[in-house]
């Protein structure tokens, strides 16, 4: 398989890190890479000697002729590069969110359905060893039935982004787009759609949104989520949850000794034996050291490419019911920001 990967930046960078080591195992081969920022290009370039390079996404859609293409772009540029890659005949893997708009999550439906081709979305929570598990034993009700869980996704202030493109809402779609979307996916992953929510929401100095706290109702299941960028650059990236159920409760929190621990009602603790397909440091520039879970998410989409197989872990209908999720509780939270304000004026 001919694979070609545009944006080669902070997220880009665990997509063909991950593809190298997949090349040495799979008939997959890194032809062609784009960015238009030239040092992030020519550090991809070196993983690749004999790849060719661009500038631009478009120009190596236009020229080259893939069976895949990576997609790790800004999020405001996500659509039309997937819609354009889709005409080319070419297979796609998108990174999160698929698209900022119900439009733009139509056209991408629609350019699929017309064009035949596979789609898979970086959904990569899905992936993560400890959220499988956790999807495992409410599915296998391990420990009775869930009652109730709390998760929690926490960054320092995004200046690392092209241009500033995470300050820019209509670019990035502010906290609830780029970060709240992973967990609200997992949710709607594990527990399907939400019966009902409510939203409250701070934001910085600009008025983008910064902090959105999300309390849902899965049937008798009660769950909360928060997304944050905190207003300083100096907090370390943080995700875990609290999963409460009938016999136990299972914590993840990323930075603890252990990360994945369970409480039984018994007063027994388990800490879970998980098996990563591969356990590979990376140093991204952004918030992701280890490489493990999109090494899990991009073999299984090539798997899916080279067996012929249908995408069930994170298709492209998934990733934009995770958009329109995402883009009612944006909504909600401006509405009640702005309801605040006038409260107290």
């Amino acid at each position: 398989m001919k694979v070609g990967v545009i944006g080669c930046g902070g997220m880009g960078t665990t997509h063909y890190l991950s593809l190298k080591v997949l090349s040495s195992q799979m008939d997959v081969e890194v032809v062609a890479l784009a960015d238009c920022r030239e040092e992030f290009l020519q550090k991809a370039a070196a993983e690749f000697p004999e790849a060719r390079t661009y500038t631009y996404g478009m120009e190596l859609i236009e020229r080259e002729n893939l069976d895949a293409v990576h997609i790790c772009l800004p999020s405001y540029l996500h659509t039309e590069h997937a819609v354009a890659a889709m005409k080319k005949g070419m297979n796609v893997l998108v990174e999160k969110p698929v698209c900022l708009t119900r439009e733009e999550g139509e056209l991408l439906l629609e350019t699929q359905k017309e064009t035949g081709v596979k789609v898979m979305v970086g959904q990569v929570v899905r992936a993560f060893d400890e959220y499988r598990y956790l999807k495992e034993v409410y599915d296998n009700k391990t420990l009775g039935k869930l009652k109730s869980i709390v998760m929690q996704r926490v960054s320092g202030n995004v200046r690392w982004g092209f241009e500033g493109w995470f300050h820019d809402e209509k670019k990035s779609g502010s906290v609830v787009l780029d970060l709240h979307i992973h967990d609200l996916d997992f949710l709607r992953y594990m527990l399907g759609e939400p019966d009902d929510f409510e939203v409250r929401a701070t934001t910085f100095d600009s008025g983008m949104i910064n902090q959105v706290i999300t309390t849902y109702e899965f049937g008798d299941v009660f769950a909360t989520a928060e997304g944050v960028w905190d207003v300083s650059p100096i907090p370390k990236f943080q995700a875990g949850f609290r999963a409460y159920f009938e016999k136990g409760t299972v914590y993840f929190n990323q930075a603890g000794q252990p990360g994945l621990a369970v409480y039984k009602a018994d007063g027994t603790e388990i800490v879970p034996e998980l098996h990563p397909e591969y356990e590979g440091q990376t140093n991204t520039g952004i918030n992701i050291t280890n490489l493990g879970p999109y090494y899990t998410e991009i073999k299984y989409f090539l798997e899916c490419l080279q067996d012929g197989k249908e995408i069930t872990l994170a298709p492209l209908q998934e990733g934009v019911k995770s958009v329109e999720q995402a883009l009612e509780e944006w909504e909600a939270a401006k509405l009640y920001l702005r309801e605040k304000k006038e409260m107290y004026i």
